[in-house]
């Protein structure tokens, strides 16, 4: 029947050698495995937990130096191990401190590159003697005029927002140093996430040779003379000598 067979026990199975060997059955976990897998699970929850943040940032933006393409209020992941093995790009949207003030961040966009010259001529950007173009720009800033040399070791950034950014245009280009990461995700507000790509600006001129600076000179500012005095090409200043001079026309 059935319901016999099942009460009884599993018939042995005797191996090639002759030794009886009793099938497997299922091994139950002692408490000391199972708080080992929890405490192990824990552990590296906590080692991903740390690399994250020891990689990534998170920094809201605040101002308007970035309009129209970042707002105030908005949260962004910052990459901090994205410049690691590379080096910034143009068009990369970067956090960095302030060069006068460490304890303040700015979120700018990467203009110009070591090595490069940098002119602003009527608000439009001329790297190398070539024109970007910049979509991202709502209204160029018409009082931002000047040029500038990219050290070796520096990054020409810029506000989006040129009407209204304390950037490179104000204190020149920055050390790379002062670069904190690259802002990679703006994850809030959820309907605006976005993942940063920078634009395509295409090529530049890399042999372009900056010309030398012109030299305006400056006239010599006028100082009286004390009486007496004899100045180069005025001769003897006295009043007898001036008399002198005079009554002789």
């Amino acid at each position: 029947m059935v319901s016999g067979a099942a009460t009884n026990p599993e018939p042995e199975r005797e191996t090639e050698q002759g030794h009886i060997r009793w099938p497997r059955r299922p091994l139950i976990l002692s408490r000391n495995a199972v708080w080992r897998d929890v405490v192990e699970v824990g552990l590296l929850i906590m080692v991903i937990y740390t690399l994250v943040n020891l990689a990534t940032a998170r920094a809201v933006v605040e101002g308007t130096s970035m309009e129209p393409g970042l707002e105030t209020g908005q949260l962004v992941i910052v990459n901090r191990s994205a410049y690691f093995f590379t080096r910034p790009a143009r068009g990369d949207v970067i956090v960095l401190y302030n060069p006068r003030d460490a304890s303040e961040d700015f979120i700018k966009r990467v203009i110009g590159l070591p090595g490069e010259t940098v002119q602003i001529l009527d608000g439009r950007v001329w790297v190398n003697g070539t024109l970007l173009d910049e979509p991202y720009v709502r209204a160029f800033c018409q009082s931002c005029d000047g040029s500038w040399t990219v050290g070796p070791d520096e990054y020409f950034v810029l506000g989006d927002n040129r009407r209204s950014s304390h950037d490179s245009h104000s204190f020149g280009p920055i050390k790379e140093g002062l670069i904190v990461g690259q802002a990679w995700i703006r994850y809030w507000p959820l309907p605006e996430f976005r993942v940063f790509i920078g634009p395509e600006y295409g090529p530049v001129n890399a042999d372009y040779i900056a010309p030398p600076p012109t030299l305006t000179p400056t006239a010599r500012p006028f100082r009286p003379a004390p009486t007496g005095e004899v100045l180069p090409g005025y001769g003897d200043t006295s009043a007898g000598a001036i008399d002198a001079r005079n009554g002789s026309r």
